[in-house]
């Protein structure tokens, strides 16, 4: 077994002791090092964002003093779910490696697919309203911002 996903699945492993919360673990790499664990602790924190991969992802920020990865690949022990995925995503690592899949979390009880299922058809959705309200004061912010001459885009 890679020792990464080891790791991770260590991580995912001692949810099953701590019912911190779901059978989840990740960790992030960077250099042959592990800078970033994390496992699920949604039910510790009553946080619906605490997934694994969001957790090492933020202890990897905190370690490295930066929000940016670049050059990090994660080790997760399941398929990321679209939040996880975005979060990734914005943090800029390039490369994941997972162990289960999204049917494999399907089959132990975590709706994943209904997520999926959900972004492909967000404009015909009957699982929440999105209404966009006031724009034409919001975009005024957005407007001061793209005019910023020391903005960061991260």
């Amino acid at each position: 077994m890679n020792d990464f996903m080891m790791q991770a699945n260590l991580l995912a492993k001692g949810n099953l002791k701590s019912n911190y919360g779901g059978p989840f673990g990740a960790v992030v790499v960077k250099n042959g090092k592990i800078i970033g664990r994390g496992c699920n602790c949604v039910l510790k924190n009553n946080d619906p964002t605490a997934h694994a991969e969001i957790m090492a992802i933020r202890d990897a920020c905190n370690n490295i003093n930066n929000y940016d990865l670049s050059g990090c690949v994660i080790y997760t022990s399941c398929y990321p779910c679209p939040m996880c995925l975005s979060a990734i995503v914005w943090s800029n690592i390039k490369t994941v490696y997972y162990g289960n899949s999204k049917e494999d979390a399907k089959d132990i009880g975590f709706r994943d697919d209904f997520i999926y299922d959900l972004i492909n058809n967000i404009d015909n959705n009957n699982y929440f309203d999105l209404i966009e309200i006031d724009r034409n004061e919001t975009i005024k912010t957005f407007e001061e911002y793209k005019n910023k001459e020391d903005r960061i885009i991260y």
